[in-house]
């Protein structure tokens, strides 16, 4: 059987240790299903990323779906999204979906492409990989949302929950279909058309910036 060395093989393993060697693993391995895509990676291409021994890996998650998801888990801890503070919810919405927009653009196109060989991989639905990947953390939305209750723009107790989530589809939908930033028009639109009308009742009047 051929065994091709590559580079990354080549190169000496280091010694790191506890949550270093975790997050070098972790890097690697997005690294790797960034640039390989999902198909094409394995623990072992991993661990030569990586500079380690594939029993590293193999300690620390049993298999490649497993390794995976905690990537995309990693890479969206370790890559946050600024929460604005602006002092009114249509400009904190503006700004938070515009850098989310810039910020996670090339990480929606990454996921999508990798997306159904982890699923065919997995035996996983889509909402079971959204809800492994997001756990219980914060929604970057929810900090927004408390301060414009707290400023008595909006009431969070009568909102449904599918009002305050539905930017951030409508956002998600664009960026996979396109595969590009979504254009400041949109978000305007989205924000001043769509989700203040339902959010607070008023529409902001026209040519606001």
């Amino acid at each position: 059987m051929l065994v091709v060395v590559t580079e990354q093989a080549r190169q000496p393993r280091q010694r790191r240790r506890g949550d270093e060697l975790e997050a070098a693993l972790l890097d690697a391995a997005w690294q790797e299903v960034v640039e390989v895509g999902f198909p094409k990676m394995t623990m072992e291409s991993v661990a030569a990323r990586a500079r380690t021994g594939v029993a590293v890996l193999y300690r620390r998650w049993p298999n490649k779906d497993d390794l995976v998801l905690a990537a995309i888990r990693h890479f969206g801890t370790t890559n946050p999204i600024e929460v604005p503070d602006t002092g009114n919810l249509r400009d904190d919405m503006i700004a938070l979906l515009g850098s989310a927009s810039s910020g996670r653009v090339g990480f929606a196109a990454s996921i999508t492409a990798a997306f159904s060989g982890l699923l065919a991989s997995s035996g996983l639905t889509p909402a079971e990989v959204r809800e492994q990947i997001l756990g219980d953390r914060p929604r970057l939305s929810d900090e927004v949302f408390a301060h414009a209750h707290e400023r008595g723009e909006i009431d969070l107790d009568t909102i449904p929950p599918a009002v305050l989530t539905m930017p951030f589809d409508l956002m998600r939908h664009d960026m996979l279909m396109t595969y590009e930033p979504i254009p400041p028009e949109r978000i305007l639109a989205i924000v001043d058309d769509l989700f203040l009308p339902l959010a607070t009742g008023t529409r902001p009047q026209q040519g606001s910036q």
